[in-house]
This record gives structure tokens, C-alpha cells and sequence, in this order.
């Protein structure tokens, strides 16, 4: 518990420090929200009395504490583009990248343990399988996206590319479209972390406390549930976590092969509009993820490994 609040502390801290920096970035930036939503039709008059109406004449630390007071209740302020708050404009698109992320996050663990854990205890094939294991880290999802779209949707017609149904009215449909673009992000992080867990695997059967229990009777297979898994998984979790946090990134890209109306679509739009609330609420969302995956992954490094748990613990 004493770590779990440390690092809920430090997470904190993180999420803090990343706010400020950029709510300060954008307010240093030239162009603000003022200038953005009057256009051509901005004056120096309608300019200093619209950023006394939005407040954006206050001292910067006094106007950052106001929205971090606000991002906490849900008040992320009004999007210039779109003159309507900048939450209700994210939440659909947060929802749909946050399914995107969490179901390509749940193939790439579902996918790649039990292939590590067949690929280490196997010799035969190796260079197939090292062949293949490259191939699936090379290819970039934006590439497997397409082909993914050509194959399954102009070909077999299992989808339709470029026009996402609307879940409400289609949700088998829009699931199937989710999986493919899922699939397209996942298929790199599947043969990183199979890789992973079968090195590490690899490396704890040579060790003496594997040979030793073998030795004594014990089945090959439970020996590398019970004890070798436990203790070759620290590594692939860590890992796994910065896949959590990195899916979001890869999202983006992969939202504009597919034509998700997702955070990563609007990311794009907004910084291309100049809409800095948007913008700002979206790279704090994207660095709560971020810290978020960190934190899980050590507290579930400590569940697993006792001696983690020790070191915490001091």
C-alpha cells in the first residue's frame, strides 16, 4: 500500500508538471485562442475584448490554476474551431480511441504470451520463425492497415473502408471495424513481445533452480507455469505497459488510414485549426494515459516478484 501511494504520488506529480508545461506552451505560442476564433476579422479593439472576455489578460499561473481546477471538474474550456466545450467535444472520440486502444492492447497480450511461451520451448524452425518474428516488427501499422483494408474490406467485403459505422445503429459492425484496425496496430507490439517473453524465458530454463526441479520429477510444464513464467515476466510487463501508453500514439496514425473519428483524428485537425484547448486537453489526456500505464506496471511488477515487493517495501 505504501508503494501503491508513492507511486500514485509520482504519477501526480508527473501529470502536474506536463499540465503546466503545456498550458504554458501554448499560451507562449504566438497566435492565441482569441486570434484563432476571430479569423481576418480580428482588430486590436475585438482582440483585447475578447481576451478580457476569455480571461486570457490574467497572469498565466493565475489562468493555469483556474483550468487545472477545471480539467478536474470536467470544464476543459470552449474549443475555438467549434465554440462549444472542449470535453463534449472529446468524449465520443475519447471513447472511441480508448476501445481501439484497449482491445488492441488485449490482442497483443492474448496473442503474444502464449506464442512466446510455444516459440521458447521449441528449437525446430528457428529461422522460420525468427524470419517471420522480423517481418511482424518491420512492417508499419499504417501498412498492415491498408493491406488489412484492401484484403478484408475491398476484397472479402467484410467491411467498408473509410466510412466507420455508427455504433448505436450498427454496434456488430462497428466492433468488426475496430477489430481490423486493432489488429492492424497490434501486429508489430505481437512479435516484440513474443520475442521478449521468449528470451526471457529462454534465459530462466538454463538456470539451476529449472534443472533442479526437473530433475526431481517435477513435469517440464508445470515448472515453466509456476516458476519460470512468474519470474520471467517482470521484463515483458514493463514492456507491455509502454505498448499501452504507445498504442495511443500509433492510434493516431492508424485513425487516418481507417477514418476513426477518434482523439487521434481530432489531434490532427485541431493543431492543424489552431485550436489550442483542444490540443492542450488532448496531450494531457494522452500523458495521463502515459502515467497511468507506468503506474499499473510496477504495481503489477510488485504482485509478481516478491523481491520487488521487498525493495518497495524499504
Amino acid at each position: 500500500m505504501k508503494y501503491a501511494l508513492k507511486r500514485a504520488a509520482a504519477g501526480l506529480a508527473t501529470l502536474l508538471i506536463v499540465s503546466f508545461l503545456t498550458f504554458a506552451a501554448f499560451s507562449l505560442i504566438s497566435g492565441d485562442t482569441a486570434t484563432a476564433m476571430l479569423g481576418t476579422s480580428a482588430t486590436p479593439e475585438r482582440l483585447a475584448a475578447l481576451r478580457a472576455e476569455l480571461g486570457l489578460d490574467r497572469p498565466l499561473m493565475v489562468r493555469y490554476g483556474e483550468w487545472l481546477l477545471g480539467f478536474f471538474t470536467g470544464d476543459l474550456g470552449v474549443s475555438s474551431s467549434y465554440s462549444q466545450p472542449v470535453w463534449d467535444i472529446l468524449a465520443p472520440k475519447f471513447r472511441l480511441t480508448l476501445c481501439l486502444s484497449l482491445l488492441s492492447f488485449a490482442l497483443i497480450t492474448a496473442v503474444s504470451i502464449p506464442l512466446g511461451l510455444w516459440s521458447a520451448g521449441r528449437q525446430r524452425c528457428e529461422g522460420a520463425r525468427t524470419a517471420l518474428n522480423q517481418l511482424g516488427m518491420a512492417v508499419p501499422p499504417f501498412f498492415t492497415g491498408i493491406l488489412l483494408s484492401w484484403v478484408f474490406g475491398v476484397g472479402l467485403k467484410w467491411f467498408t473502408p473509410g466510412q466507420f459505422p455508427d455504433a448505436g445503429e450498427d454496434f456488430a459492425g462497428a466492433a468488426v471495424y475496430l477489430l481490423f484496425a486493432a489488429a492492424a496496430l497490434s501486429i508489430p507490439r505481437i512479435a516484440m513481445t513474443a520475442r521478449m517473453l521468449r528470451s526471457t524465458v529462454r534465459e530462466e530454463l538454463g538456470k539451476d533452480y529449472v534443472r533442479t526441479a526437473i530433475s526431481r520429477g517435477n513435469d517440464r510444464g508445470q515448472v515453466l507455469r509456476r516458476h519460470v513464467l512468474k519470474n520471467a515476466l517482470p521484463p515483458v510487463v514493463t514492456f507491455l505497459a509502454q505498448t499501452m501508453a504507445e498504442i495511443v500514439a500509433g492510434s493516431i496514425v492508424v485513425e487516418q488510414v481507417f477514418v476513426i473519428p477518434g482523439l487521434g483524428r481530432m489531434l490532427v485537425t485541431s493543431i492543424a485549426g489552431r485550436d489550442y484547448p483542444v490540443v492542450q486537453a488532448i496531450v494531457v489526456i494522452l500523458a495521463f494515459w502515459v502515467v497511468l500505464a507506468g503506474t499499473a506496471a510496477d504495481l503489477v511488477n510488485q504482485r509478481i516478484d516478491p523481491r520487488l515487493r521487498l525493495g518497495g517495501a524499504a
